[in-house]
C-alpha cells in the first residue's frame, strides 16, 4: 500500500499539494500508455469493490437503494472511463487549426498540455460517480490530482481514499477527508484547475477563494430546473418521467426537476398521473429498498418544514406512496409530495428542495410559462415535454439553462458527448467526455511560421512598399 496522504487541515495538505507540483514538473507530459494506465487503475478500483462502495453509501444514508448505487454511481461511473479510455489518445493529439489567407504558407495548431495540479471537491449525493468522473478526465489530461470528498458521506469518502491510497502514488493522487477546517484550506490552494460540485452558496466561497490565486474554476451548482408541459405534451408520460427523475435518489440529484409548469387545463390530470405514476415506481415508502432515505437529520428536518409551511400558508399538498403520519423520522423518509400552486416567496419555490417534492404551478399560455421560467436564475437543467416541433424551437430559442432534456428527464447528463455544466447561478464551465479532458487541459496555441513567407515587407522602415502591401492586406484579409 502507498504511504498515507495528509489529512489535517493547514500545513499537511499544503504539504500534499507542494509534493504533487514537484512531482507534475519532473513530468510534465504523461505518455498515453501512463494516462490510460491510470484510467485502468480506476476501472478495476471500482470492479472489485463495487459492492463496498454500495454498502458504504447505504451506511451513510441510512438506506440507499443498492440498484441506484451499484446503476449510478458505480456502474455510469464505469461507462463513463471506459469510453475516455478510449478515445483519450485521440484527444490528446495536436489538433490542426486553418490560418487566413494573408498568413499563408504558414500553419496553426493547438497542442493539448496537463493544466498541473487540479483539486476536485466532490459532493455527498452521487459520492463515487461525482469523485471519479472528475478524477478520471483530470488524469486523461495527464494531471495530478488531490480530492476532497463530502464529510457528509464519511464511510465512502474514507473508502475512496483507503482503495485510491492502494493505487496510487499520493504524488499522484491524494484524498483529503475531513469537515469544513479542511475544506476550507483546500479551496484556498493554488491549483492549476479546481472543480467543484455542490451548492450555489458554497459554490460562491470556493469561487472566491479560487480568485485570490487566479485558479480556473469549472462550477457544478445546482438551482431550480423546471419541467414545462407544453401545451401539446402527453400528460400520463411526462407525469411518469417527471416522476421517475424526481425520486430517483429520493430527488437529491442537482439535476432533478425541481418545479413543474402545467397548462392550467390540465391540472388535474397531471396530478393525478403523477400520483399513479409514483405508486407504480414505490407502492410503499417505508418499507421500500428502492426507496433512498434523506442522507442526514438536518436534511430530512429542512425538507419537512418546507412541506408544513406550504400546508401552514393554505397551498394543497397531496402526499402519496405513504401516509404521513407513518413516515418515521428515524427513516428519514418522505414520501413524494405535490405542492399545488404555492406562493412565489415560500421556501419551495424560492431554494433548491435537493428532495422529494414537487412543487406544480400553472400557466395559460406558453409565453406566460416561458416568463416565468425566465424570472428565475437560470436554471441547470430543464426538462421540455412536447411534440409539437414549433413550440419546442420556441423554449429552446428562449430560455437559458445549463442543459436541456426534451421528452423526459436527466438523461442528457448521461449523454457524454454532449458538455455537461451550468450558467450563471447555476455554475460555469463544463466538463464529461471530451469537453472534460479540455476543461483539465491547457489547449495552447502554437503557430508555425513558413520558411517562405513575406513579413519582411512589413519591417521598418516604413514607405511605399509598406503602403502598398497593407493596402494589398486590406483586400485579401
Amino acid at each position: 500500500m502507498q504511504a498515507e496522504c495528509p489529512t489535517t487541515a493547514g500545513t499537511a495538505i499544503h504539504e500534499a499539494f507542494t509534493r504533487q507540483l514537484r512531482a507534475f514538473r519532473a513530468n510534465p507530459a504523461p505518455t498515453l500508455a501512463q494516462r490510460q494506465e491510470s484510467l485502468a487503475k480506476l476501472l478495476r478500483i471500482l470492479e472489485q469493490y463495487d459492492d463496498a462502495f454500495a454498502s458504504a453509501i447505504n451506511e451513510d444514508f441510512g438506506h440507499r437503494s443498492r440498484h441506484e448505487s451499484m446503476m449510478l454511481d458505480v456502474g455510469m461511473t464505469i461507462g463513463d472511463i471506459k469510453d475516455i479510455r478510449r478515445h483519450v489518445g485521440r484527444w490528446m493529439k495536436p489538433r490542426p487549426v486553418g490560418v487566413r489567407r494573408h498568413l499563408l504558407p504558414a500553419r496553426a495548431r493547438l497542442l493539448p498540455q496537463p493544466r498541473g495540479v487540479v483539486g476536485v471537491i466532490s459532493p455527498w449525493n452521487f459520492p463515487v460517480y461525482l469523485t471519479f468522473t472528475g478524477l478520471a478526465a483530470a488524469l486523461a489530461a495527464g494531471n495530478r490530482v488531490m480530492l476532497k470528498p463530502s464529510e457528509l458521506t464519511p464511510r465512502t469518502s474514507a473508502l475512496i481514499g483507503e482503495t485510491l491510497a492502494e493505487a496510487f502514488d499520493p504524488a499522484q493522487v491524494c484524498t483529503i477527508e475531513g469537515g469544513r477546517d479542511e475544506a476550507a484550506a483546500f479551496s484556498a490552494l493554488p491549483f492549476d484547475h479546481l472543480l467543484f460540485t455542490g451548492s450555489t452558496s458554497v459554490g460562491r466561497h470556493v469561487a472566491q477563494a479560487a480568485a485570490r490565486n487566479l485558479t480556473p474554476v469549472t462550477l457544478e451548482l445546482g438551482g431550480k430546473s423546471p419541467a414545462l408541459l407544453g401545451k401539446h405534451a402527453n400528460v400520463e408520460t411526462a407525469a411518469q418521467r417527471i416522476v421517475f427523475g424526481k425520486l430517483l435518489n429520493a430527488g437529491q440529484i442537482c439535476v432533478s426537476p425541481d418545479y413543474a409548469l402545467v397548462p392550467r387545463e390540465q391540472l388535474d390530470h397531471f396530478i393525478q398521473a403523477a400520483q399513479d405514476a409514483a405508486l407504480r415506481l414505490y407502492p410503499d415508502v417505508l418499507e421500500n429498498a428502492d426507496y433512498t432515505s434523506i442522507v442526514s437529520p438536518h436534511h430530512y428536518g429542512r425538507l419537512i418544514h418546507m412541506i408544513e409551511e406550504a400546508r401552514g400558508s393554505g397551498s394543497r399538498v397531496v402526499q402519496i406512496g405513504a401516509r404521513a403520519a407513518e413516515t418515521a423520522a428515524t427513516a428519514r423518509r418522505i414520501p413524494f409530495t405535490l405542492v399545488v400552486s404555492p406562493d412565489d416567496d415560500a421556501r419551495v419555490m424560492q431554494e433548491e428542495i435537493f428532495g422529494p417534492i414537487l412543487p406544480v404551478l400553472t400557466y395559460d399560455t406558453i409565453d406566460e410559462a416561458i416568463e416565468r421560467i425566465n424570472q428565475r436564475d437560470r436554471p441547470l437543467a430543464l426538462y421540455l415535454f412536447t411534440n409539437d416541433t414549433c413550440e419546442r424551437d420556441r423554449v429552446l430559442e428562449q430560455t437559458s439553462s445549463g442543459g436541456v432534456t426534451v421528452n423526459d428527464t436527466l438523461w442528457h447528463v448521461a449523454c457524454d458527448s454532449l458538455p455537461f455544466g451550468g450558467i450563471g447561478a447555476s455554475g460555469m464551465g463544463a466538463y464529461h467526455g471530451k469537453c472534460g479532458f479540455d476543461a483539465f487541459s491547457h489547449l495552447k496555441p502554437v503557430f508555425y511560421q513558413s520558411r517562405v513567407n513575406a513579413t519582411s515587407l512589413l519591417y521598418p522602415p516604413y514607405g511605399r512598399v509598406t503602403e502598398w502591401v497593407g493596402a494589398l492586406l486590406r483586400k485579401v484579409m
